[in-house]
C-alpha cells in the first residue's frame, strides 16, 4: 500500500516539473499532475527505457521527457479544440 502513495507522490511530481518546463502546468490540478505524470512515465519508459536513477520504480529522465512530450501534446490537442469551439 505505501508503494502505492509513493508511486502517486512521484508520479504528482513528475507531472509537475514536465508543467513547469512546458510553462503549461500552471492550468493543471493535482490530479492532471499525477495523470501527466504516470502516464508520461510509463510512455517515456516505453520508447526511451529504463536508464538512469529510478525511484519508486519510475527512470527520472526518461518519464520526464515522457511526461513533457504527453503535456505538449495534450495541450495543443485542447488549444486546438478551445480554437474551434470560439
Amino acid at each position: 500500500m505505501l508503494h502505492w502513495i509513493w508511486v502517486l507522490i512521484v508520479g504528482g511530481v513528475i507531472g509537475l516539473i514536465a508543467g513547469a518546463i512546458t510553462r503549461r502546468g500552471g492550468s493543471m490540478g493535482v490530479i492532471s499532475n499525477i495523470i501527466a505524470g504516470l502516464v508520461g512515465s510509463s510512455l517515456g519508459e516505453a520508447v526511451l527505457g529504463d536508464w538512469g536513477p529510478q525511484v519508486a520504480g519510475m527512470a527520472i529522465v526518461p518519464s520526464i521527457i515522457g511526461a513533457v512530450i504527453l503535456v505538449l501534446i495534450v495541450s495543443w490537442i485542447m488549444g486546438m479544440i478551445n480554437r474551434r469551439a470560439a
